[in-house]
């Protein structure tokens, strides 16, 4: 699957109103573009001088349904509101690993399963 990720840095006088936003806007996505197959957002819980906001994470079969993704008018309808809102966006994308086939690869150490 290719890992879509969206680091945001609100603007420092935004509004919690703004941000519910967001997150509706956000939360309706799945429903309007076909191509998304996983998507999570959510707000920061863990503040630092180096966290971001907020972050989203999707899944996407490749790299064309990414990019209908990103063409597709509900997602720049968010994007608008996004770019309203924060003061800096950061994104990765990038092919993710299949856990289970990590593990079959790790040596078996004898400890338990959980």
């Amino acid at each position: 699957m290719l890992n879509h990720v969206v680091l945001l840095k609100f603007k420092p006088d935004i509004a919690e109103s703004d941000i519910n936003k967001l997150e509706a806007l956000l939360d309706d996505l799945p429903n309007r573009i076909s191509e998304i197959l996983v998507y999570e957002f959510g707000r920061n819980t863990i503040p630092s001088e180096r966290a971001y906001d907020f972050a989203l994470v999707s899944l996407f079969a490749n790299p064309e349904t990414l990019e209908r993704y990103r063409q597709h008018p509900e997602h720049l309808k968010v994007l608008d509101h996004i770019k309203n809102i924060c003061e800096n966006i950061i994104t990765t994308d990038f092919w993710g690993s299949d856990a289970s086939s990590i593990k079959e690869q790790i040596p078996d150490m004898g400890l338990p399963e959980f």
